[in-house]
């Protein structure tokens, strides 16, 4: 066994490279006898040739088990407190209309962010009393939409939104229910750019201009004070986080119970998903019960009741349902250091997509594992990093994994857990098109999202020539 001096700490040299580790992959993703991947019993040669490369493969009954998972979870843990939980599905993760369907099917609501991820809601045949309405900068136009069309909630993140949203239901004769998000300064172990609770943050009021911004939402017939909310970070793999987000909030729900109801409380979502071997996420089941005891016993300590709990899952939900098909292109040998009796070695193996479909590793550093996925090999591993095929050095798609030492091009490479943020994050850099999502299900493929093509690119390109030759 050669290991590379290149290689993280973390990142143990495998037995077989072949192996496709536990909680990585969606639970339809095998290894046929063959040696191929396949997903929910469709290879993926066959979905790389009726479908092309780069492709998102979405373990279709893996998302609605996950989403079904945590609603069963969170109903059963709150009934045993003597309460009730809603569970929002974060659309920001991903959304199409197929998924916003998925979801709803499972008794999930739904989390939007903007005009667009409410009319793929809308679109879907979401009823809008379940969705709710996020955004640290909400236009007039989508407040004014999102209230036309019935949203069950509107988050408010500022207190200039709070005459606006009063503005808009009280021009639509409707009383508007709203939770305000509160910066309640709980710092999340993740990355920086994913935490979401610190001081010095675009998102939330502080905690000590809560009470005024109850008071004044209150002050307005037109809103409805449902409670406060709270989201700490994302990518989180312990409660501590969150239980003292919780604390803090329940005693200003406490205070705030002196002026009138506080029915519910929003803790969030954020919850950690595995992207490499190193990693274990917290089970869905083992965190409705935390969350469950946590708020029993101090709403207990505070003598309050139990409020209704709200959450709001996206990456556990669809993170592992899905994976990146890739094809490699070319396989460079880099010498690093060392000479030509102990050279130390980086494999660089490109690929057909990179950055414009997963941006996570430029932006945050993030880590993801790769396997071949065409065949199995019984090669020595070999340290590899998966390059992107853009003009950019920090076009990486994973940064330290094994393959088999003979992966060459022509090869398909698998990335799971590329379900959240990778497609929604994605971008037509070097103007490539964004890649087809596909939903595989019970030995069926079928595209969710269409790819995008260089005359879908074109034709948003006001400087073409028109074919009459006028511009």
């Amino acid at each position: 066994m050669t290991v590379n001096p290149l290689a993280p700490s973390w990142l143990a040299h495998p037995a077989d490279a072949n192996a496709l580790a536990p909680g990585l992959w969606s639970h339809g993703t095998t290894r046929s006898a063959s040696g191929e991947i396949e997903v929910a019993g469709v290879a993926v040669s066959d979905l790389a040739a009726r479908f092309g490369t780069p492709l998102f493969v979405v373990d279709e009954a893996d998302v609605r088990s996950r989403a079904a998972l945590v609603r069963e979870s969170f109903d059963r843990e709150f009934a045993r407190i003597g309460s009730a939980a809603k569970v929002y599905y974060a659309g920001k993760a991903f959304l199409s209309t197929e998924v916003a369907r998925w979801v709803s099917e499972a008794g999930l609501y739904i989390d939007v962010c903007s005009g667009g991820e409410l009319a793929v809601a809308l679109a879907a045949g979401v009823d809008p009393a379940r969705l709710g309405f996020h955004g640290n900068n909400k236009s007039v136009a989508e407040i004014e939409r999102a209230v036309a069309c019935g949203v069950g909630v509107i988050v408010i993140d500022s207190d200039i939104e709070i005459e606006r949203v009063a503005d808009a239901a009280a021009r639509h004769s409707r009383v508007q229910p709203v939770r305000v998000r509160l910066n309640s300064g709980v710092h999340a172990h993740t990355h920086e750019y994913l935490a979401t609770a610190r001081e010095d943050q675009k998102f939330g009021i502080a905690l000590a201009d809560a009470p005024t911004a109850v008071a004044a939402i209150r002050s307005h017939s037109s809103l409805d004070f449902l409670g406060l909310h709270s989201h700490i970070g994302s990518q989180i793999f312990e409660s501590d986080g969150f239980a003292e987000a919780a604390r803090r909030l329940l005693a200003l729900q406490a205070l705030l119970l002196e002026g009138g109801p506080v029915p519910e409380l929003n803790l969030g979502g954020g919850f950690g998903i595995a992207y490499t071997s190193a990693e274990t996420a917290l089970p869905l089941d083992e965190i409705a019960t935390t969350f469950a005891d946590i708020v029993a016993g101090e709403c207990a300590r505070l003598g309050i009741p139990v409020p209704v709990v709200a959450i709001e899952p996206g990456r556990a939900i669809v993170g592992p349902s899905t994976l990146t098909l890739y094809e490699v292109g070319t396989v460079k040998d880099v010498l690093v250091s060392g000479d030509g009796t102990s050279p130390v070695i980086r494999r660089y193996v490109s690929v057909d997509g990179g950055m414009s479909d997963n941006i996570r590793p430029a932006l945050y550093s993030a880590d993801y594992s790769v396997r071949l996925a065409g065949r199995s090999s019984n090669a020595e591993p070999a340290l590899v990093r998966i390059a992107g095929k853009h003009c950019e050095s920090g076009d990486i798609v994973v940064r330290d994994d094994y393959l088999p030492g003979d992966v060459r091009p022509g090869d398909l490479v698998a990335v799971p857990a590329t379900g959240a943020y990778c497609w929604s994050m994605a971008s037509n850099y070097n103007y490539l098109g964004r890649p087809p999502v596909v939903a595989v299900r019970d030995g069926e493929a079928r595209v969710i999202v269409r790819g995008e093509t260089e005359a879908d690119l074109l034709s948003r390109d006001a400087g073409i020539l028109a074919t009459n030759g006028a511009r």
